[in-house]
């Protein structure tokens, strides 16, 4: 299981990582919008099952304050690492929804 979900964190980061190159080589108004509204569904999203992580709230702030001072590479980034927060923190909160102690 270990093995498994180190692929998934590998794939994932990967996959964020290509996303977040491609968004920021042309960082603009349209492309912050919709990275911020695909953060905030993944922020909702994770909350529904108890994965919200610490610091998406965080993120979106400082997103929509770059935003709103036109710097729209930062905010494209801070939305795009809210977004991977939220889309982690709801995996994970599947993926370990009954874990406990093993006795």
């Amino acid at each position: 299981m270990k093995i498994k979900t180190r692929l998934v964190a590998t794939v994932s980061a990967l996959a964020l990582a290509l996303a977040m190159s491609a968004a920021f080589a042309k960082a603009d108004k349209a492309t912050y919008m919709k990275t911020f509204a695909e953060a905030k569904m993944w922020q909702k999203k994770a909350a529904s099952v108890g994965g919200e992580w610490r610091d998406i709230g965080k993120f979106l702030k400082q997103a929509e304050a770059a935003a709103k001072k036109g710097d729209y590479d930062t905010a494209v980034k801070l939305a795009a690492k809210a977004r991977f927060q939220g889309e982690m923190g709801y995996k994970q909160a599947l993926e370990q929804k009954n874990a406990g102690p093993r006795f």
